[in-house]
Order: C-alpha cells, then structure tokens, then sequence
C-alpha cells in the first residue's frame, strides 16, 4: 500500500455485529456506466481497521492480512473467513522486537501448508522501521502456530508475495540507495528460496536476490513495484503502481530474467497498480488505489475498468480505496485499504466501517 499521506493514528470501534454477504453481484449494463457495481462482502471487527493482502488456506478459508496502520493500538492480526461466512481474528503476526510491532501486507501459502508474510515494517515511515522488512515463514501444526523463520530481513519495502516451483517473488516497492540517473525511483523483485533462512538484504544491487529493477516514470507518484502475479506459462507480472502499467518478466530455464518490458497500460482504465491476482481464464484483476477502482487485463493486455466508486466509506459495497483482489468461492473478493489521501487519491479520510468488497467473475 501507499505511503504518500500517512493519517494521523485512528483508535475507534466498530458499532454493530460482524456481516458477511455471500452472493455475487450481477452485472450492469448500459450508457456509459462500467460493467459492475462492487457490493458489500463482509464489515469487519474492530481489530482489522486496514485490512490488505490476502490468500487461500489450504482448507479453502480466505485469510486477511490487518497491518492496521490506521490503528497501532491493535496489534497487526491475520483474520479467517470461513465458506459458511464465519469471520475471526486467526493470529495476531509476531512482531519484530526492535519496533515492537508487525505489518502483514502480502500473503501466500506453500504446498505444505506454510505461510509466507511480507511484513513492511518501513511502511509507516518510522525510522526506528528503517530498512528493517521481513519476509516471514509461519508453521502450523493442528492449525496452531508452531514455528516462525525469517526467511529474509533488513528490506526496505517488501510488499506483493508469490509461490513458485519452490521459489518467492517479493516486490519492493522502494530501493532508495540505487540511484537511477534520471533521479526517478527504483523497486524491484527479490527471488529466495522457499527454504531459505536468515537473508540479510541491503537494498541495493549488490543483492544476489535481487532478481529485476524497475524505473517508475512518473513524477508526482513515485511509487514502485507492488501486486504480482505468474500465469500457467510461468511469466511474471508486476504492477508499477505510480505509472499504472503492468510488466510481464520472463526468465529462463534457471530463473534469470531475459526480458521485463511493460506489457500493459492504459492511465484511462487503470491509473494504480497495487495489489493483483490472476482467474482461471488467465485475466488479471489489478486494484486500482488511487481511483478506487477495480479493473481487469486480458491475456492479450487489454485494460478494461470493470467498476469504480466515489469517495465513500463503503458501507454499501464501494471500493473504499481497493488494495488487493482474491478469487474466492467464484467471486473477486476486494481488501479496502481506506487510510491514504492525497491530491491524486480518490479516497479523503480513514473511516468505518472496516469493509471487503466483492464483484463478479463474469
């Protein structure tokens, strides 16, 4: 998520019970309205004021990352959402020691069951959270924790998270000490082993990790790398969020990079690109922060808004500044991230109730 305009630190409380809707909204239609209106999935607990990332537990609950960064006072959790609407606090994220707390962003599940965390301790701009990110390993046994690795440490930004043969891809959305000659910020992939433990990372291009940098061209949203995705061929896409464009990275046989190109982009249909996730039909559905928004990519890298909603506190379903969408139950699930403002935001104040979205596939 975007640090442009942190707000000042919220401590409220959510009135009124848990609520979760579990049909798919239908289409619209007609004049120049956008296929969909985003309806309403679930209000949540107090505990969750800036819900984020999210993936799919091996037993096909939904799990939500809770930074809360709009409210320190409550401790950044991981919530569960059952098939049946069950919503719960699962675990609160163990902190790190030297900040005395944890910034769960980007989620994804192992094979195993495992859990990998992008924990963005810089994200709020603390200089006691300096350059000090985690990628975090979590262990379960009887669905309790049983075990937390730090897979890597000492990152700047790490945010977006994915599984591959056995591999992680981490986006950072800032490399501030690679200093490109245009002046214009630098974020990158970061590549680690799966089983990997105790990477010292120093957020320059001396990382052996360091898989790809980017150069995000625009000037007034310099913010970099964040949602990534693979599709079945293996490509990888990233989202450059200050310039809105999508870039597809392949690699070789052996994981190196032969080619990272912007592959879409079109500011009139997607102005961000934060969090993203992939269907089966191969389109990629991208968060579009700063215009509250949600659209969807094709293979073919046709950009398309599916729906977008005015400043609002989404209590009727808006997008109250989407962070990431999930496929879920046949549904896109949308985090509302609904703290940063700015003069390129949509979205102008922190507000309840604490909100996922939903759209329709089709």
């Amino acid at each position: 998520m975007k640090k442009y305009y942190l707000l000042s630190l919220i401590s409220a409380s959510l009135i009124g019970a848990t609520c979760i809707q579990c049909t798919s909204p239908k289409q619209k239609s007609g004049g120049n309205t956008l296929p969909q209106k985003s309806e309403l999935f679930v209000s949540l607990p107090d505990y969750c004021p800036t819900p984020d990332g999210m993936a799919i537990a091996p037993n096909g609950d939904l799990i939500l990352a809770c930074p809360n960064f709009a409210d320190i006072t409550q401790p950044a959790c991981l919530m569960r959402i059952t098939k049946d609407g069950a919503v719960s606090k699962w675990l609160d994220v163990p902190v790190l020691e030297e900040t005395g707390w944890a910034s769960p962003m980007g989620l994804a599940f192992n094979e195993e069951g495992d859990l990998f965390i992008s924990d963005n301790q810089g994200w709020s701009g603390a200089e006691k959270a300096k350059n000090k990110g985690r990628v975090l390993r979590l262990k379960f046994e009887n669905d309790q924790l049983k075990e937390t690795i730090t897979v890597a440490s000492g990152m700047e930004h790490p945010n977006g998270i994915r599984i591959r043969n056995g591999k992680l891809y981490v986006t950072q959305s800032s490399l501030s000490q690679i200093k490109d000659p245009s002046g214009l910020l630098v974020s990158g992939v970061y590549c680690f082993d799966m089983n990997d433990r105790d990477i010292a990372v120093t957020n320059t291009s001396a990382d052996q990790n360091l898989l790809t940098t980017v150069i995000t061209k625009n000037p007034e949203v310099q913010y970099g790398l964040d949602g990534i995705v693979f599709n079945e061929a293996g490509d990888l896409f990233v989202g450059n969020f200050g310039d809105g464009a999508i870039h597809r990275i392949k690699m070789d046989a052996e994981g190196k990079v032969v080619s990272n190109d912007v592959w879409a982009q079109d500011t009139t249909q997607l102005r961000t690109t934060d969090g993203m996730c992939i269907d089966d039909k191969g389109n990629i559905w991208v968060a579009d922060f700063s215009a509250n928004a949600v659209a969807r990519v094709d293979k073919d890298g046709k950009i398309q808004r599916i729906a977008q909603s005015p400043d609002c506190d989404g209590s009727d379903g808006g997008l109250d500044q989407p962070g990431e969408p999930i496929v879920w139950n046949g549904q896109v699930i949308v985090s509302c991230f609904d703290l940063v403002t700015g003069p390129d935001k949509v979205n102008t104040k922190h507000d309840k109730p604490f909100t996922l979205a939903k759209l329709s596939l089709e």
